[in-house]
């Protein structure tokens, strides 16, 4: 027995924690060279942990004879080792086109869900697979080349929750066993030339996937015609890569505990199709955490989406980082972003948008000039001041709360309400054009529900509408050079600034 490759594997096992003594694990074997050593390796430290071993192999039926050869074969390898064995089956390209998925994805997809299943069927702690140095770095290199953050750099883990795997509802039910087994891979440090010197030393003969070699399969396209061209550059690239990889996963870990730390005081709400966010919050988070944050609800509300592309954070960030109510942006997985006053909603598209906790109106009211106006059958109320110009922070007119609004007296004056829209009311949002508007047309550009529409407060006075609060300001009330005395307004709940 090569001792050396042994010993090195359960080196790297005890370091990243991955059995404890008396486990019962499950191992997926293919019949490659991969998982066969993975076996034999797992056999030889059987005693040394306490292992019980049981062996699965799943025929995706994508080979005709080949794959029941393989099958056959890894049934009997296991019957002469004395191990326990379950060989299953299944139509892997009618799921394929059943779910529209590429076969390679639907391959996977698949094998970990029949893992998963015989785990528990078997009261096993782990499910071990095969996966090597050479397949780390594949797979790194394929996640940069797809436009991968951090999560997809670091690439795959030598230890992960089997039921945090996105499998595209194809998951066992996971009812019983709120915390499913643990999916291990102590061959990830190891070369595949030292695997297949091992199995050449201990007389092994694995079975030769020839589907390995059809560079039509993106993994192998990458294995096959890219690695030897990058190698050219530098010989070593497959260390750099998995350097880079180890380091990629310290930093991920790190901006984890951040994100965990910040996700509790962002969500205001949850449910099974949205999750609202504080969006003031939010937008004083770096940008690094503002797309950990983006990321993290796109994967809460769609479980089973693997890839999150880059343009599809970038294109929300300026929406999100900038905008205002009622602006929204497309999301991956039918899901999408609405900006809703101090907060916004990551919710499934064409789903109704739930009315946001607002200052709500249905009839109009005097403004109490200076004071408090309290609005009806509401905890809400709008405070209001008259204060001289140079006692105005000019970084809060430039960044107003959500309810607030800094308005030139001398247009405003005095006599002031809240009321609702009425049919022809004309707006000029400030910073959109020369000229009025109908409050309706900016209401549909600004993507407002027509059910909030008729409840929104406005502020008005004899000349016409000052406010569409959580919106704009009109641009004849906008402060200027020449303003010398400012009306500041704000809506407020007891106990609130």
């Amino acid at each position: 027995m090569d001792a050396t490759l042994v010993a090195r594997v359960r080196q790297y096992v005890d370091r990243q924690g991955l059995l404890s003594p008396g486990d019962t694990i499950v191992v997926g074997v293919s019949g490659g060279p991969d998982s066969l050593c993975l076996l034999h390796v797992l056999l030889a430290l059987r005693e040394a942990y306490g292992l019980s071993l049981h062996v699965a192999h799943l025929n995706h039926r994508l080979r005709g004879a080949d794959a029941d050869a393989d099958a056959e074969f890894v049934a009997a390898t296991a019957s002469s080792w004395g191990l326990p064995i379950t060989v299953e089956s299944r139509d892997v390209a009618a799921i394929a086109r059943e779910r529209h998925l590429a076969i390679e994805e639907a391959a996977r997809q698949v094998r970990y869900a029949f893992l998963s299943q015989q785990a528990r069927a078997v009261g096993a702690q782990k499910v071990a697979v095969g996966h090597n140095a050479d397949d780390q770095v594949e797979t790194v290199l394929m996640h940069w080349l797809r436009g991968s953050g951090l999560a997809g750099l670091r690439g795959m883990l030598p230890l992960t929750r089997l039921d945090q795997l996105r499998l595209s509802g194809l998951e066992p039910d996971l009812s019983p066993h709120p915390v499913g087994p643990w999916l291990i891979r102590p061959l990830l440090d190891t070369p595949r030339t030292d695997i297949e010197a091992y199995c050449a030393a201990q007389g092994l003969q694995p079975r030769f996937d020839r589907s390995n070699l059809d560079t039509t399969f993106y993994r192998n396209r990458l294995r096959h015609e890219l690695l030897p061209v990058l190698e050219t550059f530098n010989p070593r690239f497959r260390e750099v890569v998995l350097r880079s990889a180890d380091i990629f996963s310290a930093d991920y870990a790190c901006l984890r505990r951040l994100l965990r730390r910040e996700w509790r005081q962002l969500e205001i709400s949850r449910s099974a199709n949205s999750i609202t966010l504080d969006l003031i919050r939010w937008r004083g988070l770096p940008v690094s955490l503002q797309r950990s944050v983006l990321r993290e609800a796109i994967h809460r509300l769609h479980k089973s989406l693997r890839n999150i592309n880059w343009v599809h954070i970038e294109n929300a960030l300026p929406v999100l980082q900038s905008g205002h109510t009622g602006m929204a942006v497309t999301l991956p997985g039918g899901l999408e972003a609405r900006i809703q006053y101090d907060r916004f909603i990551v919710t499934r598209g064409g789903r109704s948008v739930e009315r946001p906790d607002a200052p709500w109106l249905t009839g109009p009211i005097e403004v109490v000039l200076p004071g408090e106006t309290r609005l009806p059958d509401s905890e809400w109320c709008l405070t209001a001041e008259v204060l001289a110009r140079p006692a105005i922070n000019e970084n809060s007119v430039t960044h107003p709360r959500p309810w607030q609004a800094f308005l030139d007296y001398a247009v405003t004056g005095g006599a002031l309400e809240l009321r609702p829209r009425r049919r022809g009311d004309r707006f000029w949002p400030q910073g959109l054009g020369d000229r009025p508007t109908t409050l309706s047309n900016f209401m549909t550009s600004a993507r407002i529900p027509r059910d909030w529409r008729d409840q929104i407060p406005l502020l008005a006075s004899p000349a016409g509408i000052l406010w569409l609060p959580g919106w704009r300001i009109s641009e004849p009330a906008r402060l200027t050079d020449s303003t010398q005395w400012v009306l500041v307004l704000e809506f407020v709940r007891p106990g609130e600034g």
